[in-house]
């Protein structure tokens, strides 16, 4: 069973009465403070997490703002959110340098394992946002102790 499938196997079922709550306005972030991702070897781009940016809402989706750097210092970042039970990510909102943030009009949500762009979302949920694969970690305090790991 490869990894993808394992993680797909491990979801809550869906609930057909859940609703997503409305998304935050994208938060200030800084660059100072990131808790770092463990991505493999072959991605160029270092990914790290704002810890004051996480939330974990009602509707269980953990929020965060993630940094991607460049090695020549360039920053993008992506206001994001993962939901567990499903295993699926949703962009809100990007930043570049200047850290302006462009709302994306119709974000949608997509599989954590559906596209290389996701990489860094679908290690977050693994190294840290998800309990078990199948729910959000209980509290933003765990999610930053798991990153520090």
């Amino acid at each position: 069973m490869t990894l993808a499938t394992s993680l797909q196997a491990q979801l809550a079922p869906e609930d057909p009465d859940w609703k997503e709550s409305e998304a935050p306005t994208p938060p200030a972030f800084s660059v100072d403070k990131l808790l770092p991702l463990a991505m493999p070897p072959y991605v160029s781009l270092t990914f790290g997490i704002d810890p004051a940016t996480l939330t974990i809402a009602a509707d269980g989706i953990v929020r965060y703002v993630v940094v991607a750097r460049n090695a020549g210092g360039s920053i993008n970042a992506m206001y994001e959110g993962i939901r567990c039970s499903t295993g699926e990510v949703k962009t809100y909102a990007r930043a570049g340098n200047s850290g302006v943030w462009s709302v994306v009009a119709e974000p949608q949500w997509r599989g954590l394992t559906d596209n290389l762009p996701s990489k860094h979302a679908w290690v977050f949920a693994r190294q840290a946002a998800c309990d078990g694969r199948a729910a959000a970690a209980s509290t933003t305090a765990d999610i930053v102790k798991a990153l520090k790991k």
